[in-house]
């Protein structure tokens, strides 16, 4: 069994971020960029697969510039076989992503196809779902356990009422949530290891990529600071502050 994990590189989530002056977007200038966390559980999750001999081949992709390179060789030091670059410039929206990936798919031809539930810089939530519609494959989101046996994918899903179970036939798509698994520490031999596995990259003429835009951003702004707190003198003066808030 073939597995795709789609990947991005994006702002390191233990970074502060700043917004641009002039509101146009978010200054990432020096900013430490690193593989989305979700994603980062969705490459866990395919190496576990194959160590417990499910799945024969762990193939990370990702679209971006050459920076994106260091994002692919982390996937590749947790325990992905090979990864794959589509080249380009652009600030790709989700549709162009998801149409840009099923090209690349169709030589890869996947059993399996893991994303994570969603990027941590603009929280779409739409990649994996407009992936599995381009091609009519069965999907489960926000996923948090995972069984395959037969080709066949049993898996639980966090909804707001609780837990939902879904069972779907290879091949599937499944976007990661928070509880499916803790992403193992990279140790310095499996980087070094990263080192030597293959990266293809597809050039943007390859798979003629478009990003039509269907999406406008008006205006960036940092939310407001929280108020400083004050000191009551007694539980009567804190019910009454409660009570006249």
């Amino acid at each position: 069994m073939k597995v795709l994990v789609c990947i991005k590189k994006v702002v390191d989530s233990n970074v502060k971020i700043r917004v641009k002056a002039d509101g146009s977007g978010v200054d990432v200038t020096g900013a430490k960029m690193s593989m989305n966390p979700y994603d980062e559980i969705a490459i866990e999750e395919a190496v576990r697969l194959k160590e417990k001999g499910i799945a024969t081949e762990v193939i990370a992709i990702t679209c971006g510039d050459q920076g994106s390179t260091e994002t692919l060789r982390n996937a590749l030091a947790i325990g992905a076989d090979s990864a794959v670059l589509v080249e380009t410039g652009m600030d790709l929206q989700p549709l162009a992503i998801a149409k840009t990936l099923t090209k690349v798919n169709a030589s890869i031809n996947a059993d399996l196809i893991f994303f994570g539930k969603q990027a941590i810089d603009d929280d779409s939530n739409q990649t994996g779902q407009m992936f599995a519609a381009l091609n009519d494959f069965p999907q489960a989101t926000n996923i948090s356990e995972i069984t395959i046996a037969d080709r066949v994918a049993i898996v639980k899903r966090e909804v707001d009422g609780g837990v939902e179970n879904v069972k779907l036939q290879l091949p599937a798509v499944l976007t990661t949530d928070l509880r499916l698994n803790e992403p193992r520490f990279v140790t310095l031999p499996n980087i070094m290891k990263a080192k030597k596995k293959e990266i293809r990259v597809v050039p943007n003429a390859e798979v003629q990529m478009t990003n039509q835009s269907r999406l406008t951003v008006k205006n960036y702004f940092e939310p407001k600071g929280r108020e400083p707190g004050i000191i009551l003198s007694s539980v009567e003066e804190l019910v009454e502050k409660l009570k006249n808030a």
